[in-house]
């Protein structure tokens, strides 16, 4: 069996690793992607049409990811992940495993998701954070494990979210706390 299927029209650089590791299902990549040097994605990946990356991105194992998806340079996804269509995850982002991520999703360069609420102090269950339709995350923001960020909401850079922020609100400070999400940030991210 080959590690990795591609559709039509791919552009994969020569330093691309496709399928890498020992799973039971390939990489499966679909139509028109472009996948440049460095980037590593594992098997048992599914990938829709239009998949972009920049250089050096890492799609770990057991992840779906849907159409239309940008993962910008040295992104990593890791493993058990479910991400959607039309999604835009920016430079340097990282998402760990067991994260939800819905569709028309916006991750600003260097947000920080996470799954482990005691780093290497005890023992505890990994659930990573849930990313509702919609929603925006600014750069450099950090998301906490367990926490769903709800539709249309939108997090502001460098905001530390601890809590969960409800649709259609604005996210800020450290901690962050929901304040109405002001007229102009309103309706759906514009990706497309």
């Amino acid at each position: 069996m080959s590690g990795f299927v591609t559709g039509e029209d791919c552009s994969i650089d020569e330093t691309v690793t496709l399928g890498y590791g020992s799973f039971d299902e390939p990489a499966q990549i679909g139509d028109g992607a472009t996948i440049r040097a460095g980037s590593i994605v594992y098997g048992d990946v599914t990938i829709g049409d239009g998949f972009t990356t920049g250089h050096d991105v890492v799609i770990r194992e057991r992840t779906t990811i849907g159409s239309d998806v940008l993962a910008g340079t040295k992104t990593v996804v890791d493993g058990n992940t479910q991400i959607g269509s039309d999604v835009s995850l920016q430079t340097g982002v990282y998402v760990p495993t067991r994260t939800t991520i819905g569709d028309n999703v916006f991750v600003g360069p260097n947000a920080v998701l996470t799954n482990d609420p005691y780093p290497v102090r005890a023992d505890a269950d990994l659930e990573g954070p849930t990313i509702e339709d919609g929603a925006s995350i600014g750069a450099n923001a950090t998301i906490l494990p367990g926490v769903t960020i709800g539709e249309n909401a939108f997090v502001a850079a460098g905001a530390v979210v601890t809590e969960d922020v409800s649709a259609n609100t604005l996210a800020v400070g450290v901690p962050a706390t929901e304040t109405a999400l002001p007229e102009g940030l309103e309706g759906p991210n514009q990706l497309a």
